[in-house]
């Protein structure tokens, strides 16, 4: 990558040509605006370092502004930093909240100035690998999802994309799959991709939660029941097993699964064959076992709480689905098509995630996984009356404050008093949730940037910040 110099002065992009080259930064150079955009169109620029005025004596800044605002219409990332004389201090000022990355008074401190511009370029480095990355996993989701049916599943992390690439390659077998992970992570939905996938797709899909089975009536549920076979059976029972023949059958929870039941699913697991209680006669039947388990099958075979035997049988494929908050990249996904689908109140416009609302659910744990997720959507969306939904509608409360690195004690300080705007409370209060930090603070309100600083113009509230010493 490169830096591109932009300044009508050809003896400061000499200067600052020779000063790059010197620490071994490759740099290009323009003087003017038109030429400054046709090589970044064109080059592999990686920062902009950008004069404020481009024509001789003048000192408003505004050609600066018009050449900084192009940039960004042309690559909103790119980082920018800006040279500023006395007269344009303040507009360069305003270009950093618009989102430049620094600025600097000339004469420049040379040493300082390629600090910047090396750790810039760093970022940039970053950014776009990071876009390459997601643009990589964005294409192999799409291509899993055109040669299978994933049923509606919502993930953008690597994570859960290898395990449903697992998942999806070996549901057309029939070899028993065990699906470990927490509750609320979403076994169930990866059984119902194995099943979508496998060659028994349109024969039945049986769910039975075993581990809620009450021991008396295990036998019965599982294998069927004959008309008297015991008291309040009045008629024949058929179970579990018989409905998925030539089918799937999902054994949820299967690690609470009692000693008795482990020896009565282990018979039929390694010969297909069965009875109905109350029947001598021995049925056959062909079943494609899926099973799930938040329990720690191993150490619960160590300490003789489940059967190794049954364990193996089992657990000829095993597919691991992570928590939540091992996978980041899902969380904001989800919760958008959560927005999109659940139910809120009748006749009130879906609301949007403000910025500190999307903070809050990245930073948060998550031990209820999807399941939890999903409910504090549900209650946000119920709850939120302003159109943005904030931390407190997903009863999570303001994120932790991150300090900026240059600087702290962030605070809003009056300079009239706090009757005097209707929106003062309102913007101190989105401030300091925000830690300080303005764009934050605008996306929680639903309102951009430049509307916020007249917010806090109109309201008069002062953004102070201090200097670390």
């Amino acid at each position: 990558m490169k830096v591109l110099i932009v300044d009508d002065q050809a003896a400061v992009r000499s200067s600052l040509h020779i000063l790059f080259d010197l620490h071994g930064l490759e740099a290009l150079t323009a003087a003017s605006p038109d030429e400054a955009l046709d090589l970044v169109a064109s080059e592999d620029v990686g920062v902009v370092i950008q004069d404020m005025n481009f024509t001789q004596h003048a000192t408003s800044g505004e050609s600066g502004v018009a050449l900084f605002r192009a940039l960004r219409k042309l690559d909103a990332d790119l980082p920018v930093v800006l040279l500023t004389a006395w007269g344009s201090f303040e507009v360069a000022v305003q270009l950093v909240k618009e989102g430049a990355s620094d600025y600097m008074e000339k004469p420049w401190d040379e040493d300082k100035l390629v600090r910047i511009v090396g750790k810039l370029l760093q970022l940039r480095g970053v950014q776009q690998e990071n876009v390459r990355f997601r643009a990589q996993s964005a294409r192999m989701r799409r291509t899993l999802a055109a040669r299978y049916d994933l049923c509606g599943l919502i993930y953008a992390s690597a994570q859960l994309h290898n395990v449903v690439s697992l998942a999806a390659s070996v549901a057309a077998s029939d070899v028993p799959i065990l699906i470990t992970g927490p509750n609320g992570a979403g076994k169930e939905k990866l059984a119902e991709i194995i099943q979508a996938n496998s060659r028994r797709k349109d024969r039945a899909f049986i769910k039975v939660n075993v581990g809620a089975l009450p021991e008396n009536l295990l036998e019965a549920e599982l294998f069927g029941a004959e008309a008297g076979a015991f008291t309040g059976a009045a008629k024949l029972r058929i179970g579990r097993f018989e409905a998925a023949a030539d089918g799937t059958l999902f054994l949820d929870e299967i690690g609470n699964l009692s000693p008795a039941g482990q020896a009565k699913l282990l018979r039929v697991l390694q010969t297909g064959e069965f009875e109905r209680l109350g029947s001598s006669v021995t049925r056959k039947v062909d079943v494609r076992i899926v099973s799930a388990t938040n329990v720690d099958l191993p150490r619960a075979i160590a300490a003789g709480a489940f059967r190794e035997d049954l364990f193996f049988r089992l657990n000829v494929i095993e597919l691991h689905v992570p928590p939540v908050a091992d996978r980041p990249d899902d969380l904001l996904p989800l919760a958008e098509s959560f927005l999109a689908t659940l139910p809120g109140p009748e006749g009130v416009a879906i609301p949007s995630l403000g910025q500190a609302a999307r903070d809050a659910l990245l930073q948060h744990d998550w031990p209820g996984n999807v399941r939890e997720l999903q409910n504090r959507i549900q209650r946000a969306m119920l709850v939120c009356t302003g159109g943005v939904i904030t931390p407190e509608h997903l009863g999570l409360g303001a994120p932790p404050v991150r300090a900026e690195p240059s600087r702290a004690g962030p605070r809003p300080a009056a300079t009239a008093p706090a009757a005097a705007h209707p929106d003062r409370a309102l913007v101190e209060e989105a401030l300091l949730r925000s830690g300080g930090i303005v764009s934050k603070a605008a996306a929680e309100l639903g309102i951009t940037r430049q509307a916020f600083y007249r917010r806090m113009d109109q309201a008069g509230v002062v953004l102070e910040r201090r200097l670390k010493t």
